[in-house]
């Protein structure tokens, strides 16, 4: 694969080799999508130059996995190169103000999961998220997997609850106020679970931290903790989502084992910069979309629990994201949470 073909990491720290059997989707993207696979698509004057996508998390996390590959599929199509640029860190904020001071013309991005609209709900940033960004694409849809230290007497949700009464769970995240920090705190709340929150720069530095024994579990997208999990090194308690992983038939759920109702699953979309021009949304929104549901790379994602994101315009993206907010400002406040 050339340079110009790629999806480059502008920093590329090591990443355990657990975690790198995700990034095969960034080389199938690659092999499904190469240049003869499609005709050049272009907007008359965009675009004319490399595109940036900011990811919030580091190597090696599912988000940062699912945007290699949809810029691999973005830079086949358009005929441009498009550079991955992690910006780790921060919980998300340092990515997220960077694409916020950003030119509305197309070629800085911020791919980020359900995770941006809690940055606006605990007032972490000080901007109105759903003014300053316009939701382009949802990417892929996929449940977290609470994966932990593969030698704890935990086998399902009843022991859970019962050795964290004996010894505080510490779980790990991507950062305070993310999307696992908050659904963390539900499952305690639901279960009775006594746990403590130990935020980390991403998904991969907290699975690490599992592995090596300084935390207890953390939960990670279907694609990255599954590929960890299926390395023996850390062992997967259960699927949070609403219902069983095909590729993982043996794990429950937890609403399975007494927490009906109980869901925590992730979108990874992508956005721009409030003011880009619809004609440049469209055409990344069709090009990403029509990637991810062809039917060579929607069973890739099957395999990692994941699926494509629900095809929808921006602006249908955007009135969905405007509910959702609404019910986030919500649960942030019973959770009664400090940030």
């Amino acid at each position: 694969m050339s340079d110009t073909n790629m999806t480059r990491n502008a920093t590329n720290d090591a990443v355990p080799p657990a975690l790198k059997k995700a990034a095969a989707l960034l080389g199938y993207a690659a092999l499904v999508f190469a240049p003869a696979a499609f005709a050049q698509d272009k907007l008359p004057n965009y675009p004319t130059k490399s595109i940036r996508l900011i990811v919030t998390v580091s190597p090696g996390a599912g988000a940062d996995t699912i945007t290699r590959a949809a810029g691999q599929i973005l830079s086949d199509k358009i005929g441009q190169s498009v550079v991955v640029d992690n910006r780790a860190g921060g919980g998300g904020v340092i990515g997220t103000e960077l694409v916020a001071r950003a030119a509305p013309d197309g070629y800085t991005i911020l791919s980020y999961a359900d995770a941006l609209l809690l940055l606006g709900a605990t007032k972490r940033v000080p901007f109105d998220v759903l003014k300053t960004f316009e939701p382009i694409v949802t990417m892929t849809s996929q449940p977290y997997i609470l994966v932990i230290q593969p030698n704890l007497p935990i086998k399902d949700l009843k022991d859970f609850v019962a050795y964290s009464q004996k010894v505080p769970l510490t779980y790990g995240s991507s950062g305070i106020g993310g999307t696992v920090h908050i659904g963390m705190e539900r499952l305690a709340k639901a279960s009775g679970a006594k746990m403590m929150h130990v935020p980390f720069k991403g998904t991969a530095p907290s699975l690490i931290a599992v592995m090596s024994g300084e935390i207890h579990m953390v939960a990670g997208s279907s694609i990255a903790a599954g590929s960890a999990a299926r390395t023996g090194k850390v062992r997967a308690l259960a699927t949070l989502g609403p219902k069983r992983i095909p590729t993982m038939p043996d794990l429950p759920t937890f609403a399975e084992q007494g927490l009906p109702g109980f869901s925590l699953t992730n979108n990874y979309r992508l956005f721009a910069p409030a003011g880009t021009p619809k004609p440049i949304l469209a055409l990344i929104n069709r090009i990403v979309s029509d990637g991810m549901h062809s039917p060579q790379m929607a069973q890739r994602l099957a395999a990692d629990g994941a699926q494509p994101g629900e095809r929808a315009t921006p602006d249908e993206i955007k009135a969905q994201l405007v509910k959702d907010y609404v019910a986030l400002e919500k649960q942030v406040k019973e959770l009664n949470l400090k940030f």
